[in-house]
C-alpha cells in the first residue's frame, strides 16, 4: 500500500500558528496531526504501508521535510518528498506525487483526522470515506444507489442530494487509472474556476466503469481552524484515553484525565483538565487549564484558561479567557 498526503497549503485559517510550522505539524494530543493521520489509516488499512508521499510547497523547509521522512520511518514506510509550487487544484496536488500513483494508493488530506472501526476491503476499485453531515451544501457530496455505490459526485449542492460529504480520504485499487485521469485534467485545462479538482478525475473514472463505495467513519475530526483543533485534541483524548509521561514532574497538582502530558513537562500548584494537551518542556504553575492545546517550552503562571491554543515558547501571566498565542510570545 503507498499512502500520499497533500498537504502544501500556507494553513492561514491557523493562524498565528502556522506562522512557524505547517498546520499538519501542529500538536493534536501530543502528536503532529499528519502522524496520527498516518497511523489511523495504517489501522484500518490492515496492509503494510511501503511507501508515502507528502506533498509541500518548497518553502517549508529542510526540517520540516526531515521531520515527516521521520514519520514515514516510524511506520516502516519509505518517505519521499514531493513539491506543489502553485495551489492549483486538489488533483494537480496529487498529481505531483504522479511516480507514487500504482498499485494499492491511499490518499489523504491532511486537515482531517477521523475516528472509524471498518477494515479497508482492498478488493474493490475504490472507496471514498465519507461522514454524515447536518447540512451537505458547504461539502462535496456522495450519492448512493440501492447497492451501496457511488452513482453521483456533487460539489456543495444547493438542493439536498445526500447528507453523505466526503472527508478527503480516497482509496484506489490501481493508482495508475487515477494517474491517467489527473493528467487528463492537466492536458486538456479542465479547470473549475482556476483549479483542477479531483472530482473530475473520479467522475471521468466512473463513467469508464470503474466502482466507487463507501467507507463510514465513526467521527470526522476537522483541523481547519483553532477551535476545530482544539475540538479535535478534545475528541482524540476521548477516544484514544491519556498518554502521562513518567518523565514529566507534577506537584500538588490535580490532573482531571484524559490529558496528553509529554517528557520534561512540569505541573506545580495547578488543576489541569480535562482534554489538555501539555508539549515538551512546558511549564504550568498556579493555574487553572482545560481543554487547551500547550505546545512546547511555553510558560503558564497564574492562568485560568479553556478552550485555548497555545504555540512554542510562549510566556503567559495572569491571563484568564480563551486564547489562541503563537510561537515566541509575552502575555
Amino acid at each position: 500500500m503507498k499512502l500520499i498526503i497533500p498537504m502544501a497549503g500556507m494553513g492561514k485559517r491557523m493562524r498565528p500558528h502556522t506562522l512557524s510550522i505547517p498546520k499538519p505539524l501542529i500538536p493534536v494530543a501530543g502528536k503532529p496531526i499528519v502522524q496520527r493521520l498516518v497511523e489511523d489509516i495504517s489501522r484500518v488499512c490492515m496492509q503494510h504501508i511501503e511507501e508515502i508521499a507528502f506533498i509541500i510547497h518548497p518553502s517549508f523547509g529542510k526540517d520540516v521535510e526531515k521531520m515527516l521522512l521521520d514519520i514515514a520511518s516510524q511506520l516502516g514506510a519509505i518517505g519521499k518528498i514531493c513539491y506543489q509550487e502553485e495551489p492549483k487544484g486538489t488533483a494537480h496536488a496529487i498529481l505531483c506525487a504522479s511516480t507514487s500513483l500504482s498499485g494499492n494508493v491511499i490518499v489523504a488530506f491532511a486537515d482531517t483526522l477521523f475516528v472509524a472501526d471498518f477494515n479497508l476491503d482492498t478488493s474493490k476499485d475504490s472507496i471514498i470515506w465519507v461522514q454524515k453531515v447536518a447540512d451537505p451544501s458547504a461539502f462535496g457530496v456522495v450519492k448512493l444507489d440501492s447497492d451501496g455505490m457511488i452513482t453521483d459526485f456533487v460539489e456543495k449542492p444547493k438542493d439536498f442530494i445526500s447528507d453523505l460529504a466526503i472527508i478527503g480520504i480516497y482509496y484506489f485499487k490501481d493508482g495508475r487509472n487515477l494517474r491517467s485521469e489527473l493528467q487528463y485534467l492537466i492536458d486538456n485545462n479542465v479547470i473549475r474556476g482556476t483549479e483542477y479538482q479531483l472530482t473530475d478525475a473520479l467522475e471521468n473514472m466512473k463513467n469508464k466503469g470503474k466502482k466507487f463505495y463507501t467507507g463510514q467513519v465513526n467521527e470526522w475530526l476537522d483541523c481547519g481552524n483553532k477551535n476545530a483543533t482544539v475540538n479535535t485534541n478534545q475528541r482524540v483524548l476521548a477516544n484514544y484515553g491519556s498518554e502521562i509521561s513518567e518523565k514529566a514532574t507534577i506537584t500538588n497538582s490535580q490532573i482531571i484525565e484524559p490529558c496528553c502530558i509529554a517528557d520534561g513537562a512540569k505541573i506545580e500548584n495547578s488543576v489541569v483538565g480535562p482534554f489538555v494537551s501539555v508539549g515538551k518542556g512546558s511549564t504550568i504553575t498556579n493555574s487553572v487549564v482545560s481543554n487547551t492545546i500547550i505546545q512546547t517550552n511555553s510558560i503558564l503562571e497564574n492562568t485560568n484558561i479553556t478552550n485555548s491554543m497555545i504555540g512554542n515558547s510562549v510566556t503567559m501571566k495572569k491571563s484568564a479567557d480563551e486564547l489562541s498565542v503563537g510561537d515566541y510570545n509575552e502575555l
